[in-house]
């Protein structure tokens, strides 16, 4: 079997967990055969010292149909 991987942004106000999840549901509309997720990049946009958003990059991979 073979795989392919995809990197997606998500975004949250709340968490980076909350943003990495975003990531996921968003691949889900569109892509079958979800089966990883890795997380590679965690980012946060401030606003001075206030954190207003964070940010993950996640890879995901999925199996290739046949």
């Amino acid at each position: 079997m073979a795989q392919k991987v995809i990197k997606v942004i998500g975004t949250s106000k709340e968490s980076f967990a909350k943003a990495a999840a975003n990531a996921v549901a968003e691949a889900a509309k569109t892509v079958r055969n979800l089966k990883w997720a890795r997380v590679t990049g965690l980012e946060m946009e401030l606003d001075g010292k206030n954190i207003t958003q964070y940010r993950t990059t996640t890879n995901i991979y999925f199996d290739i149909e046949e």
